[in-house]
């Protein structure tokens, strides 16, 4: 059991993280909120999710124990698998998952793509009493402005896009959601784009 992979970040995505240790690239698949606490950072230290199956060895890495911990509740959940999971942790912080689970917010949690309401009702049943003993360290949620709006404005689309792709949605919705987003609001950075865009796919 790998418990955390510490090292350089080689390549970073709103999706996945490459952290080099020793000469070996490590490929983590990340939320949100783990990305946005690694922009900007050379090396990183992220715990890990090893999930092993038949067909592949994928590996999930989180910046914290605790964002770590909440993805394990949730796979425990009948019907919830490491991308959903994932998927959950992106259009949520931590913060946000626990309250809109301890507050019984089916209608929250159900805007989440692939989660209907008996999946959020399942999950807010299974997990209300063990949310309760989750400690948040920070909050690795909050979203870093840009530099430069326009000169960042088609990279942002470019790596949300990417992102989106990457989570299974096709990329001509992708880009066309992502493009309404950015016009609204130029100066978005490529996580608020994504939050967005997964409640709107």
């Amino acid at each position: 059991m790998i418990e955390y992979v510490k090292g350089q970040v080689a390549e970073l995505t709103p999706a996945i993280a490459v952290i080099e240790c020793h000469g070996v690239g490590y490929c983590l698949n990340i939320s949100l909120n783990t990305f946005s606490a690694l922009q900007g950072k050379q090396e990183a230290k992220l715990y890990v999710y090893e999930a092993i199956r038949e067909d592949a060895h994928v590996l999930f890495g989180f910046a914290t124990r605790q964002e770590r911990e909440l993805f394990l509740l949730l796979i425990s959940v009948s019907g919830i698998g490491g991308n959903t999971a994932r998927m959950i942790l992106s259009a949520l912080t931590p913060v946000e998952l626990i309250n809109v689970i301890s507050s019984g917010n089916d209608k929250l949690l159900k805007t989440v793509k692939g989660i209907g309401l008996k999946t959020a009702q399942r999950i807010i049943v299974d997990l209300k009493d063990k949310i309760a003993t989750v400690e948040i360290e920070g909050n690795t949620g909050l979203a870093t402005p840009g530099t430069s709006p326009l000169a960042q404005n088609s990279e942002v689309m470019e790596e949300a896009v990417a992102a989106l792709t990457m989570l299974g949605f096709p990329p001509a919705p992708s880009q066309k959601v992502a493009l309404a987003i950015l016009k609204e609001e130029p100066d978005a950075p490529v996580e608020r784009v994504i939050k967005l865009a997964l409640k709107q796919l």
